[in-house]
């Protein structure tokens, strides 16, 4: 599956975890999201669905001991459901989504709700909500000299989650409900991604 990733978290601008650094402060809690491009689990397309998750470390993901919930597109049909849930449960391949349930001690009932997704890479401008679950607003982070929009990437020859990354500002980044959060002027990340069962491509 092939799309929009976006990963907002409660660290300062430069995920931590790109670095192998602890949290900026001690947890790590935020939201990831991707609208797929296009794509397919074995005979069942994927194409337009979106999914997305919160997520709550007590300190740096590899300690574990993580509490995660997904939520998917309410529009899904069952099996694209049921096929979506068992990629984020690692069950299908894929180092990075067979790694990050290792390291949960809670996965909650997943829900499938109305997700807005909205996501500009170039512009670094992103927008994610869910109604009573999460809302987050990314924006370019600012040259502090000339105000103009500041423009970072992350380049990771060797990452799971993603190879190349824009870094910007999560201005909004609030989690409601079973897992709860609110961490303004936090870390974004926005990519674009391609996952199969064997892990990432390169873009």
């Amino acid at each position: 599956m092939k799309g929009k990733w976006i990963k907002n978290c409660n660290c300062s601008a430069g995920c931590p975890c790109d670095f192998w650094s602890k949290p900026t402060n001690t947890k790590c809690e935020g939201m990831i999201a991707m609208e797929i491009e296009d794509g397919n689990f074995e005979d069942i397309p994927l194409r337009g669905l979106k999914f997305a998750a919160k997520y709550h470390w007590p300190g740096p993901l590899h300690e574990g001991n993580g509490t995660m919930q997904a939520f998917i597109d309410a529009g899904a049909t069952e099996k694209q459901r049921e096929a979506l849930l068992t990629i984020l449960s690692g069950k299908a391949g894929n180092p990075w989504f067979e790694i990050v349930p290792s390291l949960l001690s809670r996965m909650l009932e997943p829900k499938f709700l109305p997700i807005e997704f909205e996501c500009d890479i170039e512009k670094r401008h992103a927008r994610v909500f869910i109604e009573g679950v999460m809302e987050t607003v990314t924006k370019p982070i600012k040259n502090i000299a000339t105000g103009d929009d500041h423009r970072i990437k992350v380049h990771l020859p060797h990452g799971m989650e993603y190879k190349v990354a824009d870094v910007a500002e999560a201005v909004i980044n609030k989690g409601f409900g079973e897992i709860k959060y609110n961490c303004p002027s936090g870390h974004s990340s926005l990519a674009y991604v391609e996952h199969t069962q064997e892990g990432l491509i390169s873009h």
